[in-house]
């Protein structure tokens, strides 16, 4: 399989991650008047085919390892658990975040709650495989804390008139976001090799993670189809059967985008330089920082915003894009 043998090549990689984590949800954008949860059907189906693709292209290429299929199928069963439950997990997260995105929009949901997972996904697996400056590495995520704040604060000066909804968002983004910091560490612990068993491979465990994804899909998508969390009325599963040929494949290009940006992550964690989970999960999730770029100059999500909330923005730019550069030095020292 292939493994990055050099920083700048697991960086682009981790660059990668975080464009792909921070776009796919412009996909959603493309499907106007398709409810999140018949989309998410197609998502899922993207997702695993993601794994499949890269799975037998890189993952079965390169000269470390053994290739993709080989790995999947002498994958341990502890191994194999931890993944499928990191797909659990991150499955009911990332179906709150749509929610959320549906509710308060990219600039919010993403920097809120991806940002709130960046935190908790960082310290937590550290502790899992702790590589790269700490000093550097929990300063940058502290920087990166206080953007998350100042883009709640952004969010709510746009929102004078619909504190229902803006509560709605941000609770909805932050259960997301503890949700989702959690999945990492189970797939880190899935991934490290111990003196008895080799390790699987990112590749490996990022198939066994999309069948979590896949297996949860059914009963907890079904359950927001009767109950959704936004809001409005129950989902009709006939709408799915109705809908364009062009929204289905929007719905699988954005779980095919975002698994790409998670497979690119995995195999980041696993280069043979000081990287580590903890600094490859802090810079993909820089997505957050994409995401809002997309909510904001392409949806125009703050259109005739004032202009307080437009500078606190900027302030939010900034200080992701400090916190990103100092987590990224972070295995260089």
């Amino acid at each position: 399989m292939f493994i990055p043998q050099t920083y700048a090549a697991a960086l682009s990689l981790m660059i990668l991650s975080m464009l792909c984590w921070g776009s796919w949800a412009n996909t959603l954008k493309l499907t106007p008047g398709y409810r999140f949860q018949l989309f998410y059907w197609d998502y899922t189906i993207g997702v695993v085919l993601g794994a499949l693709a890269w799975g037998f292209t890189l993952g079965s290429s390169g000269n470390s390892g053994a290739p993709f299929w080989d790995a999947v199928m002498h994958t341990p069963a502890e191994a194999i658990a931890y993944a499928i439950c990191g797909g659990i997990i991150f499955n009911i997260a990332n179906l709150l975040l749509v929610a959320a995105i549906d509710v308060a929009g990219l600039a919010v949901a993403f920097p809120v709650g991806i940002g709130l997972a960046l935190i908790v996904g960082t310290v937590s697996s550290y502790f899992v495989h702790p590589a790269a400056n700490p000093l550097l590495l929990f300063g940058g995520v502290a920087l990166v804390t206080i953007a998350i704040i100042l883009d709640a604060a952004a969010y709510r000066r746009r929102e004078r008139t619909a504190k229902s909804a803006t509560t709605r968002g941000i609770v909805l983004s932050l259960i997301a976001g503890l949700l989702m910091g959690t999945f990492y560490p189970l797939v880190a612990h899935a991934m490290a090799a111990n003196p008895s068993t080799p390790s699987p491979g990112p590749y490996a465990i990022a198939l066994f993670f999309s069948i979590g994804v896949l297996v949860s899909t059914i009963p907890a998508n079904w359950l927001l189809m009767k109950k959704p969390l936004d809001g409005k009325p129950p989902v009709d599963g006939a709408g799915y059967g109705r809908a364009s040929f062009g929204w289905h494949i929007a719905g699988i290009l954005g779980g095919f985008i975002w698994c790409c940006g998670a497979v690119s992550n995995f195999v980041a964690s696993q280069s043979h330089v000081n990287i580590g989970p903890a600094v490859s999960y802090s810079i993909g999730q820089g997505a957050t920082m994409i995401s809002a770029c997309w909510g904001v100059f392409v949806w125009r999500e703050f259109a005739g915003a004032p202009s307080s909330a437009k500078t606190l923005l900027f302030l939010m730019f900034l200080f992701f894009l400090l916190g990103l550069g100092t987590i990224a030095i972070a295995p260089l020292y």
